[in-house]
Formats: C-alpha cells, structure tokens, sequence
C-alpha cells in the first residue's frame, strides 16, 4: 500500500519554527521527487518546495523562500520541510506529494504531475 504520512504540524507563535516530516512507503522513494504544498481555507493549493532526490536539487517559492528548507533522508524514505520565521500567513494544511517527474521548479507546481499526495498536517500560527 502506497503511504505519505505527514507529521510536526502544530501550533505555534509568530516568529517561531516547526519541522514537518513526510515518510513514504510502499512505492520506490529515489524514483520519485517529493513536493510540499499547502492550502489554506478559501485559497488555492499551493505547491511551496520540491526536491528532486535523483539530483539533489532544491527549490522553494517566492512565498516562502529564505524561510523554509526541504530536504531528505532517503535511508529513512523521509522529507523534511523546516520553516522558519513563521508568520500568521503561513497558516494551512501542509500536504506532501509525490511525482516520477514533476516540474521541480521555484514558483510552478502542477497537482496532476503528482501520483502520491499524504492527508496533511494542520499549522497554526498565532499572531
């Protein structure tokens, strides 16, 4: 059975940092890049960081660039997003998702290049 499990949500002050997690499983973890998005009530999903594991390459949106780190431990088939410096705008539900290869590139993400996507996890920032 194919799983993204996402976890590290929570609530938090503005200004302070969470580390989310998203361990894959049931699937073949380097094949894939892995991205986070976030959607917000009333807003759009957004895709805000992605990795591409067979390159090593990272990249984040203008949104939250300089703020958050992706990365990955691919002994443990996990990603990491790292976010800092939270604001009262960053609050949503963080999904990651997984795509054999997905446009892995600063401000564009396209949901159908995606073949897994994990339940999410809440992040609430209080001002």
């Amino acid at each position: 059975e194919v799983q993204l499990v996402e976890s590290g949500g929570g609530l938090v002050q503005a200004g302070g940092s969470l580390r989310l997690s998203c361990v894959a499983s049931g699937f073949t973890f380097d094949d894939y890049a892995i991205s986070w998005f976030r959607q917000a009530p009333g807003k759009v999903r957004e895709g805000i960081a992605c990795i591409d594991k067979s390159s090593g390459k990272t990249v984040a949106s203008d949104s939250v660039r300089g703020r958050v780190t992706i990365s990955s431990d691919n002994a443990k088939n996990t990603v990491y997003l790292q976010m800092n410096s939270l604001k009262p705008e960053d609050e949503a539900v963080y999904s990651c998702a997984a795509g054999r290869n997905p446009r892995c590139s600063g401000d564009s993400y396209y949901p159908w290049e995606y073949d897994y996507w994990g339940q999410g996890t809440q992040v609430t920032v209080s001002s």
